[in-house]
């Protein structure tokens, strides 16, 4: 009775409770998968598939097979392609919040951090990055509250995973506003001087969690491979069957079949098998027998592209990489550039939807808080770079179209009467409203141009007036000079006049 006493007079643990009826709530939906025919039946356990999946088997599966590590890279390494700005202003001088984006991304590798914590998210239900604060002398330092301080400065980000950063605690009370939410991590680092592994509690203000695809949960995403992680068992079946298939009868078997008029000796049979184990392993070529009958047996070779195709099927329709996309392969131009539309409206979804609000907003928010970066004047925005830009060889295409649309618009008197050029470059020819204003603006300009150049030409044409009477005419006369000057001969341009004679 007095341990009975004790025991209830301890107080509950309300962050074990949570975590033991998550555990538990996994294990009961575990059991329930693959149950058919009232429990007569499983599928699950018939086929293979392992039912309760943890951050390691993830982890393997990632390290160990193509398809997916293929599923949680591309579409990581397609978000964060290109260059990553931050935008304050339009001004074609950085503001000071601009260029203390660029030094800190030149200086940190973000771009390249964000897209391992994007990694790291994808393959467990969360990740975080730990900022490395100079204020941290030594390993306790980590569980103090990290306040706004312009005097603390940013030394490293970390990211981490689920399996080496786990949730320590809870906050417990009700009147937070972060209740339910994490607020001590344990972090598993290697220590460098030891080369051993020691764990680090960190108060929550020091990482940045992050979570993909979440239900109810602010706290637990769905990592990407579990709805895909039976079709990766299966891939495996078929990948292997068909190595292990062909390993087995690319070489033919012998099936040896003697005489019933020949007495084969024993020392013939040892003397055959002799014979076949040197073929085997490639020290023979060729068989000498002497009342046996050697046949090849047949090779069951099957083609198991068609249930390769279904399994990757399944696994793009789920993930919404589309199928070439995932292989690598390219099927002729027209579904190629149809897959490529897809692959990049994927892309650009998951940059506005995840990587931006996510992961890019939540830390630069978080940097402008602590002082690391300056407070911007105005809302900033996170500038991406181009998907949709177009090559080279389409950007000469779309010009060649242009330019013969352009020509046949010109040459046809009417067409500026019921279409106007304006109207038309925005509808016919793609242009916007900017592009098209720019274009008017320099043809006016041209013509301005253009019309007082011909104005100096006119002008430089025209002849000079003669000078008056005795204006500017000071020169001294010479001898034989009179006061009125002479007159100029002028020259017929019809040649000279010659003088007819009339008839007598």
């Amino acid at each position: 009775m007095e341990t009975l006493t004790r025991t209830r007079k301890e107080p509950v643990d309300g962050n074990k409770i949570k975590i033991y009826s998550e555990l538990v709530g996994r294990m009961l939906l575990a059991n329930k998968l693959g149950v058919q025919y009232g429990g007569t039946r499983n599928l699950y356990k018939a086929l293979g598939y392992k039912e309760q999946l943890i951050f390691d088997d993830f982890y393997a599966r990632y390290v160990r097979q193509d398809i997916a590590k293929a599923v949680i890279d591309r579409p990581v390494k397609a978000t964060w392609q290109g260059v990553l700005e931050l935008v304050e202003t339009n001004e074609p001088e950085d503001t000071e919040f601009e260029k203390a984006w660029k030094e800190l991304n030149l200086k940190m590798s973000l771009k390249t951090l964000l897209a391992r914590v994007d990694k790291l998210t994808g393959i467990g239900r969360y990740g975080v990055l730990l900022l490395g604060m100079d204020d941290v002398k030594k390993p306790d330092d980590f569980q103090k509250p990290l306040l706004a301080d312009s005097n603390k400065k940013l030394v490293y980000l970390k990211p981490f995973g689920e399996k080496t950063a786990k949730i320590f605690d809870y906050e417990a009370d009700t009147r937070n506003e972060r209740y339910g939410k994490p607020l001590h991590y344990q972090v598993d680092v290697m220590d460098l001087a030891t080369q051993k592994s020691e764990s680090v509690k960190i108060h929550y203000t020091r990482v940045l969690h992050i979570i993909d695809d979440n239900l109810e949960s602010e706290i637990y995403g769905t990592p990407r491979l579990e709805p895909i992680f039976n079709r990766l068992y299966d891939i495996e079946k078929l990948v292997g069957g068909d190595a292990e298939m062909f390993w087995r009868n690319a070489r033919p078997g012998f099936k040896a079949k003697a005489d019933p008029e020949y007495t084969i000796t024993q020392e013939m049979k040892d003397d055959l098998l002799d014979q076949l184990d040197e073929y085997e392993h490639d020290l023979r070529r060729f068989l000498t027998t002497e009342g046996v009958d050697i046949e090849s047996l047949s090779q069951p070779i099957s083609d198991p592209s068609p249930h390769m195709e279904t399994q990757l099927m399944c696994i793009a329709s789920e993930t919404g990489i589309p199928l070439r996309i995932l292989t690598g392969s390219e099927r002729g131009e027209l579904a190629s550039s149809e897959d490529r539309g897809e692959w990049l409206a994927y892309v650009q979804a998951r940059r506005d939807e995840h990587a931006e609000p996510r992961i890019v907003r939540p830390l630069v928010d978080k940097f402008i808080a602590l002082g690391i970066l300056p407070k911007p004047s105005v809302n900033y925005s996170v500038k991406w770079a181009d998907l949709f830009s177009i090559s080279e060889k389409s950007r000469v295409e779309i010009g060649k179209s242009r330019a013969n649309s352009l020509r046949e618009y010109m040459t046809n008197p009417l067409a500026m009467e019921v279409i106007p050029p304006t109207v038309f470059m925005m509808k016919f020819l793609g242009f916007t409203t900017d592009e098209v204003e720019l274009i008017m603006n320099i043809r006016d300009q041209e013509m301005e141009e253009e019309v007082a150049l011909m104005a100096k030409i006119q002008k430089d044409l025209e002849p000079t007036p003669p000078p008056a009477a005795g204006a500017g005419n000071d020169k001294p006369r010479t001898k034989g000079e009179t006061g009125t000057p002479k007159a100029k001969k002028t020259i017929n341009p019809e040649g000279p006049k010659r003088r007819v004679r009339r008839p007598v």
